[in-house]
């Protein structure tokens, strides 16, 4: 006779002829000694190398397992207590059915795109690239779903999981904050030949994806063009001088004219402006040359004026003295005094009294 333990969580298989025969629970058993008994722990996994659905035929092993079958285009996520335990592809497994090991199923069919909303997010995203496609939208950003080439939804900021199959899938975003566009270097010709170059800007902002996405291909192109045959419009029906008068219209204009076809391509155009005009080297010599002579010009005129004016004023001043003798006495004092202010020092010589000798310098 030999003995056989069978510990707590733990079972015994007798096989008798290659087929299972009895089941030993936990205890101890004498056998005889060619009785062939083999001890599994049920806190692992039942070894997939036995096949376990011919034992099942044993009604109570069948009791003690849980067989799961998983078909083509199926995954089953396996819950250890509630918690995600492993993921089962297609093929049979069994588990231990027991009060130590709670497991709880969750079968997914990869036929579809969809994938259930209880199955854990973050099993998932482990396998993603493998079994699930991701895509992700940022807070800014809206999409549109196709599937097989076909418009199915919009999309919200978020992150979406399709299952990965034979079904195609694409997702096509946008950012839906207000965006900025350079439109740099615009050579163009003006009304009387004048060759300039211009950089323009535009902020603008998408406010239908469909248009934006669906129904015009590029969009950003075709705002870009707009926005240059509007500023050509402008500038080739002006001559060089009218344009330099009124180019302060010029973001007006543009405005006036894009807004209706920026509104079919899905965009809101929110401002444009002029950023800045630069001119050819001969022509911008020649603005400086014409610059510089109304700036001389300007000050000529300033200095005459002040010229006149100060010789206005001499002359009236001579009028009053001529009326008013007192006046005219108080006028030579104050000249006096400036002179003497820019005396440094003074020499008398001879006789007399030094009052009478500074009198005959400054009084005649």
């Amino acid at each position: 006779m030999k003995k056989v333990v069978v510990n707590t969580n733990c079972i015994g298989l007798i096989f008798k002829n290659g087929e299972l025969s009895q089941v030993l629970n936990q205890g101890i058993y004498w056998m005889m000694p060619w009785t062939e008994v083999s001890i599994y722990d049920m806190a692992k996994p039942f070894p997939m190398d036995i096949n376990a659905e011919v034992l099942r035929i044993n009604k109570e092993f069948e009791a003690k397992t849980i067989l799961i079958d998983v078909a083509d285009n199926q995954m089953v996520f396996v819950y250890k207590d509630k918690v995600y335990h492993r993921l089962l592809t297609p093929g049979k497994y069994f588990f231990w059915n027991n009060e130590i090991n709670t497991y709880q199923f969750k079968t997914a069919d990869l036929a579809k795109i969809e994938i259930e909303s209880d199955i854990d997010k973050k099993a998932l995203m482990n396998l993603s690239g493998t079994y699930v496609r991701a895509y992700k939208l940022e807070s800014f950003e809206k999409g549109i779903l196709f599937v097989d080439g076909e418009m199915k939804q919009t999309l919200d900021a978020g992150t979406y999981m399709y299952w990965k199959n034979a079904i195609d899938i694409s997702v096509l975003k946008t950012d839906m904050r207000l965006i900025n566009m350079e439109i740099p270097g615009q050579e163009i010709l003006t009304k009387d030949k004048a060759q300039l170059r211009l950089n323009f800007t535009l902020q603008y902002k998408v406010t239908d994806i469909i248009k934006a996405l669906v129904e015009n291909k590029e969009f950003e192109k075709q705002l870009y063009v707009i926005m240059q045959l509007a500023i050509r419009e402008y500038v080739g029906k002006l001559t060089f001088d009218e344009l330099m008068e009124t180019k302060e219209n010029l973001s007006e204009f543009v405005l006036n004219d894009v807004v209706t076809k920026a509104t079919d391509l899905g965009v809101e155009v929110k401002s444009c402006g002029l950023k800045d005009i630069i001119l050819p080297g001969d022509i911008r010599d020649i603005m400086n040359q014409v610059l510089i002579a109304e700036k001389r010009a300007q000050a000529n005129i300033i200095t005459r004026r002040e010229e006149t004016a100060s010789t206005r004023s001499l002359l009236n001043t001579a009028k009053l003295m001529e009326d008013n003798a007192m006046l005219f006495k108080l006028k030579e004092m104050e000249y006096v005094e400036k002179i003497a202010d820019k005396i440094s020092h003074i020499t008398l010589s001879g006789s007399g009294q030094i009052v009478d000798q500074l009198k005959q310098i400054f009084v005649k």
